[in-house]
Parts: C-alpha cells; structure tokens; sequence
C-alpha cells in the first residue's frame, strides 16, 4: 500500500516538510544561541541572510503541511473499499495502531504549523526581526512532531495489508464502544448543543467587540480555542446525526463523502482555520508594544479575528440549517 500514488505523495510530503524543519532547526538553535541585532559581524550578517532564506522555505512547506492533513483524510476514505469491514475512513485508520495516532499529531501539527506561519508573517513585518526568538523556540518545538509524523506515516502505510479485516464506524464510534469514538458518542445532546452554540455566541460577541474597540482580544483567543474543542466533539455527538438523519449513526468521516456531498471538508476547513487564526490573534497581544509592530500586529489580529468570525459563522450556519431542515428531530 505504500507505493499508492496519494501514499507516496503523503510520505514525501513528510519527508520534505521533516527534512527541511530539521535544517531549520538546526540553524534555530545557532540562532537562539548567538543572534545579535546590534551586532555587525560576519556571522551576524549570515545569520540574517540565513533567517530569511529559512522563513521563505518554511513558508511554503508548512503551507504543503496544512494541506496534507486534507490529503491524509482524503486517501484513508479513498482506501475504505479495500478492505472488509471498512465503509469510510475510520476503518481504514483502524487496519493498524498506527493510523490514528498518525491523523491526531497531523491534526496538532495543522494547529501549529498555522500559528507559526501567522507569527512568522508578523516577524516579516518587522524591520528588526522582533519575533526570530520567539519563532525559532516555536519552530523547535514543532520540528519534532513533524518528524515524528513522518515516521507515524511510513509506519502506516507499509503495514496496511488487503487482506485485513478492520471494523466499520458503526462500530468504532458507538455508544457501546469502550473507545474515545464511543465515549465522544455517549455524551448527551442536550447539553452539548448548549455548549456548542454558547461557545459559538461567546467567541462572537467577543470577537465583534475586539474588531471594533481593540478590547477583550485574550477573552476572544481563549473562547474561540475552547469553542473549537467543543465544536470537534459536537461533530461527533449531535452535528453529524442531522446529516446521517439516523439517531446512532455518530462517525465524523462519512461526512466526508459524495453521499453527503463532501459537506465534511467545508466544515471541517471553516473550523480548523478559524481556529488557528482566533489561537493567533491572541498570541500575538504580547508583542503589541514591541516598535516596530506597534502599528502592525493590531491590523493583523483584526484581519485574523475577522477569519475566525467568518469561519466559525459559515461551520454555525452549516449546522443549523441541517437542524432546522434535517429529517431527524431530536428530543
């Protein structure tokens, strides 16, 4: 399975986007270690010249990471037919141990490697490269996990056999499964409705208030991260209930197919990325005073919540027109 075109084109993904963020690293450390701005010596001089070269490189490939996670999602649904027992991508993930773990840190490399290009288009910004140590210490963090993606990945693919026999979402995501899907299942409608659209209403009221007056932008950041854990769990509990119009039906992955036509990827692209950009705009509010982006970091954390509220208002429109419209009613 490993030689399937979407495979090879997932592996060497990982491997461009681990290669490169090891390098970048590698210069991240002599950077955290030895920059100097009031410094004229020569290797002052290539740190900088090296600094750009790497944020130009890591734009661009952390950019192919963001996509890949699509990619991934796309090829594990596109594999479902063959192998039995599998009916979408969440049997397909569950042919071997490693095929989810695989798509949970490409998940939590999707969430930082948007947080470091936001902080990086900041740092740009600057003429004095304000934000290099907080962004190598950012980067350093993440070269890790990619790398540990990109084995994650390879261990995948080059154990999935035909031949296997894996379990269907009915299954894995039932209130009867002792598993994260079957626990996510079982909890309460009622409940995680209020939570859903409080959240949604929070994250709201307190991202118009920081676009207009420039208040409350910590209030925002923090609702819209706990609004999206709310909203990934809520998929699973009620959202996707409405679009399968079947009361036990809770797998987050049919949503991803021509049935339903591919309504998932909408949602689940509105929710990512209004996520990362509400995670970003607050993380930027430390350096607000810093010179050089005392006139820079409020535009883009406005620009930044103003995505977050067309994401996160698209993912609640989403939802509530198949509540409304939906066949099921639920009590």
């Amino acid at each position: 399975m490993i030689l399937h075109p979407a495979a090879l084109a997932l592996l060497l993904i990982a491997l461009l986007v681990s290669g490169l963020g090891i390098y970048a690293g590698y210069y991240g450390v002599r950077i955290l270690a030895r920059w100097d701005p009031v410094s004229g010596s020569e290797e002052q001089l290539e740190l900088e010249r090296r600094t750009y070269l790497i944020s130009t490189i890591m734009s661009y490939i952390l950019s192919f990471e963001l996509m890949s996670l699509f990619l991934f999602v796309y090829t594990a649904d596109d594999l479902h037919t063959l192998f039995t027992g599998a009916m979408c991508a969440a049997g397909t993930l569950a042919v071997n141990p490693f095929g989810y773990p695989a798509l949970l840190i490409k998940i939590v490399n999707f969430l930082l490697a948007g947080v470091w290009l936001i902080v990086n288009y900041a740092d740009n910004k600057g003429y004095d490269y304000p934000l290099i140590k907080i962004k190598y210490e950012l980067l350093n963090l993440l070269v890790p996990l990619l790398a540990l993606e990109c084995c994650l990945l390879f261990a995948y693919f080059a154990g999935i056999k035909p031949n296997i026999i894996t379990s269907c979402c009915g299954s894995l995501f039932s209130r009867e499964s002792v598993s994260l899907g079957g626990n996510l299942s079982s909890l309460p409608h009622l409940p995680m409705q209020m939570a859903f659209f409080s959240g949604m209403i929070i994250t709201a009221l307190s991202g118009l208030y920081y676009y207009l007056r420039g208040r409350a932008c910590y209030l925002f950041s923090i609702s819209a991260t706990v609004t999206f854990l709310i909203s990934t769990t809520s998929i699973i509990s009620f959202i996707c209930l409405y679009f399968y119009e079947l009361p036990t039906h809770h797998c987050p992955f049919c949503l991803l197919q021509k049935e339903y036509y591919y309504v998932g990827y909408l949602l689940y692209a509105t929710l990512f990325s209004g996520a990362v950009a509400g995670i970003g705009a607050g993380l930027l509010m430390p350096f607000r005073k810093i010179g050089s982006l005392l006139h820079i970091i409020p535009g883009i954390q406005r620009s930044l919540t103003l995505i977050t509220l067309v994401c996160y208002l698209i993912f609640s429109l989403i939802t509530v027109w198949k509540i409304v419209f939906s066949a099921l009613k639920l009590g």
